[in-house]
């Protein structure tokens, strides 16, 4: 199979400290990752970096600018003691048909709901995805998102590390494989404790994170 997975939209490198991995990223490949924006109903902050074609690595952690948020932040950034590749998302061509074709394959993606932030020159992007309570616990299973008019961050001149591959590990890779197979994507999964990694070529020569 491929290993790129079908319709990737951006992989989710999350962060308890934004500013030290944004370095790390930058002193590993060559290549520092683009302020995206912060979150301001979640206590987040994100630096992207393109993969080439439609896909980006979304670089994300606490926002240093606000308060922990009580009902706490969206991937559980407040909750990690180190970087890892939390998750995933594709990006479908009709988001709510995709949520509809996947519960009638037996899986439920979630009800899509709305996001934005603003970039650094001031424009206003805003979006829809599943996930929240629904999303796998694994992080393996991918969450869907549409940009509507919004344009696509990996369209926005970002810096840019070519996606080589993604790979994942679970314990039982047979649980995961037809929750993919029912939004339409795949992964290159083995079994493993859980963990999601992926592979970009960069200046200094292939690079894995996980």
């Amino acid at each position: 199979m491929d290993t790129i997975p079908p319709l990737l939209d951006h992989l989710v490198l999350a962060t308890p400290d934004l500013a030290a991995t944004v370095a790390d990223f930058a002193r590993r490949t060559g290549v520092a990752p683009a302020p995206g924006g912060a979150h301001p109903d979640f206590g987040t902050r994100n630096h992207l970096v393109s993969l080439g074609g439609a896909s980006y690595l979304e670089i994300i952690g606490p926002d240093p600018d606000r308060s922990p948020l009580p009902g706490g932040t969206v991937f559980g950034v407040d909750g990690l003691t180190t970087a890892r590749t939390v998750t995933w998302a594709i990006s479908p061509p009709d988001l709510d048909a995709a949520v509809a074709a996947a519960r009638d394959r037996g899986y439920d993606p979630g009800t899509p709901y709305p996001m934005s932030r603003r970039r650094p020159d001031s424009t206003l992007l805003q979006w829809r995805l599943t996930g929240g309570d629904s999303a796998h616990p694994s992080g393996l299973v991918p969450f869907l998102i549409d940009w509507g008019d919004s344009p696509h961050p990996a369209a926005s001149g970002l810096p840019v590390t070519p996606l080589l591959a993604v790979s994942a590990t679970a314990p039982d890779p047979a649980e995961i494989r037809p929750l993919l197979a029912a939004l339409g994507t795949d992964l290159l999964l083995s079994e493993g404790p859980v963990s999601l990694s992926f592979t970009v070529d960069t200046p200094h020569g292939p690079v894995t994170f996980r």
